[in-house]
């Protein structure tokens, strides 16, 4: 048995309501509520480094130095995220060095340098703050008229959110003072 189905604009009106109301538009549980889905998560701060597409260096050294556990954790962290121009910057074989199985705990502590514990956006910073790093050290940050800097890097992105706090983009690889 073949059925016909004609087509008629008032069998698409209906079709259509029908479709909407099953779907939960129009209803009265949904009244004022936009069609529009909720925004996603953005993800912890490594993952949104690698979303970015800028800071696949950044992420490259996390991975080595075994720190993505630790910066995927519940935070808040604020970033200081070294883009991939930063790390090729640094004077030759000075990377390759680094990334070494040999010198994973020399590359760890480069890394928690950039890392201060809570969320700090930017709108936050005022004058000069000097702020203890994960790594136990100091950073200075200074916020004025032409920008952020954190120990003379420059600050090119900031507050780029993340579920367990926010990255700030600079343009160099500060290294923390020998202990």
């Amino acid at each position: 048995m073949t059925y016909t189905i004609r087509k008629s604009k008032p069998f698409m009106a209906v079709a259509l309501a029908v479709l909407l109301v099953a779907g939960g538009y129009g209803t009265a549980a949904n009244a004022g509520q936009s069609a529009t889905a909720a925004p996603a998560d953005p993800g912890n701060v490594v993952e949104v480094a690698i979303g970015a597409g800028s800071f696949k260096t950044l992420v490259a050294a996390i991975k080595a130095a075994d720190l993505a556990g630790a910066l995927q954790a519940k935070g808040p962290f604020t970033v200081f995220a070294p883009t991939d121009a930063a790390f090729a910057a640094l004077p030759p074989g000075t990377l390759d060095d680094l990334l070494m199985p040999a010198n994973k705990e020399k590359l760890k502590s480069i890394l928690l340098y950039h890392v201060v514990p809570g969320k700090v956006m930017s709108g936050d910073l005022k004058g000069t703050i000097n702020a203890k790093t994960l790594e136990g050290q100091m950073v200075k940050i200074v916020a004025s008229a032409t920008g952020v800097t954190v120990n003379g890097a420059n600050v090119v992105t900031a507050d780029v959110a993340a579920s367990n706090g926010v990255i700030h983009a600079i343009n160099a690889v500060i290294l923390p003072p020998a202990k």
